[in-house]
């Protein structure tokens, strides 16, 4: 069955770098894109940003544009979201998810909270 597992996330300080990876199972990894998303605090889901499978077109919200950074290692089955310059609005529940043809599927999601 697909299984998508975030690790990576906690506490950082604003300014700082988090990395986050997402590893994917049940399914050929690269043959599909992948992306992120997030839930903060009293607000709905937000989408973050999304790579293609073939490495080529890379997507992300205005909020973390030149921030944040989407890369994928085919190799391991696994997504990264390099996120850099945080900012205490970006203290969310990240979710990992692959937007497959027939169905979405979500990872359990990883918290990241950003404060000093």
């Amino acid at each position: 069955q697909v299984q998508l597992e975030e690790s990576g996330g906690g506490l950082a300080q604003p300014g700082t770098s988090l990395r986050l990876a997402c590893a994917a199972s049940g399914f050929t990894f690269s043959s599909y894109a992948m992306s992120w998303a997030r839930q903060a605090p009293g607000k709905g889901l937000e989408w973050v940003s999304g790579l293609a499978s073939d490495f080529k077109d890379t997507y992300y919200a205005d909020s973390v544009k030149g921030r944040f950074t989407i890369s994928r290692d085919n190799a391991k089955n696994t997504v990264y979201l390099q996120m850099n310059n945080l900012e205490p609005e970006d203290t969310a529940i990240y979710y990992c998810n692959w937007p497959a043809p027939s169905n979405d599927y979500w990872g359990q999601g990883i918290q990241v909270t950003v404060s000093s």
